[in-house]
């Protein structure tokens, strides 16, 4: 019998070696993950603790300032720093804010007036200057805006008219430009954040892909009705969850995700189930990625190596490999309404929040990415939507 025990060693090494995942999913971090989530449906910001211990809440509390009603917490940013993190509040009286919380004591340092149901906000590299779009999601069907606000006296210091229902605000990693994607336009925008500017637009509906200089044309619901796929564009109240009538070829894009070097701009197609990628030099189409059914928000892996996507109608997180445009994994969730994805800096952990149905909780779940599993899951206040990463520290 003793003599079995050097073959089954040797046969479980090499069964490791070939199936290095099998080890990769028993390791625990080393160290604590720390990151903010914020519940729309119930006015909450938690910030969860995830390390060798588990994941948790480690403490949330209440945002928005309407006692009688939901202000409804959508985005979230931290900044370079670390020292601040903001969060988008879609509903007012008429006009959502921004808010700038302190990351030591989560005190309210200052808020700003911006547009109609502000949403998804990214933060320039030195952390000056906040860039959200004013989604207005139950508004009449006419051209939107991106606000952008100088975040040391928290001033709104430019409006951008940019199409209809933009989202997705994200800055390229040099903080050069800044990409939303228009739900009801079927657009990728590009703003110059030097000249804070509209710079190009490119169509993403299949088969009339285009990229144009300068901003959109567009005067308001009756100029709508005349582009490129929009015929019959009315998904306002689902916000991303109906499925394409059939002959419907548009995009109804909801995400713009600027690759790891700036060289490409993926825009997630939340009607076509595609990923589109654009090339960020020549402003024209590289592939049409085929995705899951509603796929909703997107992000990358910090060695741009994989792109992670949100599936709000398959209930499913997908990861991909970027070269190839290869799906690696399909992931299904505990809930339904996928939402956002934040990534670890080290790449180790995706972060993917859920919103869930009815009274049911959001969910925050958190991928290893190495072992490509699902291995926490932390529930939240209702409508769990923005994420963001905070910092790392030694476990607890």
């Amino acid at each position: 019998m003793s003599g079995l025990r050097p073959a089954i060693a040797i046969f479980a090494l090499a069964l490791l070696a070939l199936c290095p995942s099998l080890s990769q999913s028993q390791t625990k971090p080393d160290k604590d993950y720390l990151v903010y989530v914020v519940s729309e449906s119930a006015d909450k910001i938690a910030l969860i603790r995830f390390g060798p211990n588990g994941a948790r809440i480690d403490h949330e509390l209440q945002t928005g300032d309407m006692p009688v009603d939901i202000d409804g917490p959508h985005g979230i940013i931290v900044s370079p720093d670390r020292q601040f993190y903001y969060v988008s509040i879609a509903h007012g009286r008429p006009f959502g804010l921004i808010w700038k919380y302190s990351t030591k004591d989560d005190r309210v340092l200052g808020k700003a007036t911006l547009g109609y149901f502000p949403a998804t906000v990214d933060i320039t590299p030195d952390g000056n200057f906040l860039f959200i779009v004013n989604f207005n999601l139950h508004g009449d069907m006419v051209p939107s805006s991106v606000s952008v606000v100088s975040t040391p006296t928290m001033t709104e210091v430019a409006r951008i008219q940019t199409c209809t229902m933009p989202h997705g605000s994200r800055l390229n990693p040099q903080g050069t430009k800044q990409y939303s994607a228009c739900m009801m336009d079927d657009m990728l925008v590009e703003i110059d954040t030097r000249t804070l500017k509209v710079a190009r637009h490119f169509i993403v509906t299949k088969g009339k892909e285009i990229g144009i200089t300068g901003a959109p044309k567009i005067k308001g619901a009756d100029a709508m009705s005349s582009m490129p796929g929009m015929s019959g564009m009315k998904d306002t109240g689902g916000h991303g969850m109906e499925t394409p009538k059939p002959g419907d070829n548009s995009c109804s894009p909801t995400w713009a995700q600027p690759s790891a070097d700036g060289s490409s701009i993926y825009v997630a197609c939340n009607k076509s189930s595609e990923i589109v990628e654009v090339n960020a030099s020549d402003w024209k189409l590289v592939r049409r990625i085929p995705a899951r059914a509603g796929v909703y928000n997107l992000g990358i892996t910090h060695d741009g190596t994989r792109l992670l996507a949100t599936n709000k109608r398959d209930q499913s997180v997908s990861i991909y490999d970027l070269k190839s445009g290869q799906e690696l994994a399909r992931l299904p969730t505990k809930r339904k309404v996928l939402h956002g994805v934040v990534v670890s800096p080290d790449d180790a952990y995706a972060f993917v929040t859920v919103e869930g149905v009815g009274s049911e909780p959001g969910t925050v779940e958190i991928i290893d990415l190495k072992a490509m599993k699902t291995v926490a899951t932390v529930d939240v206040g209702q409508e769990a939507a923005g994420v963001d990463f905070y910092k790392t520290e030694p476990a607890k």
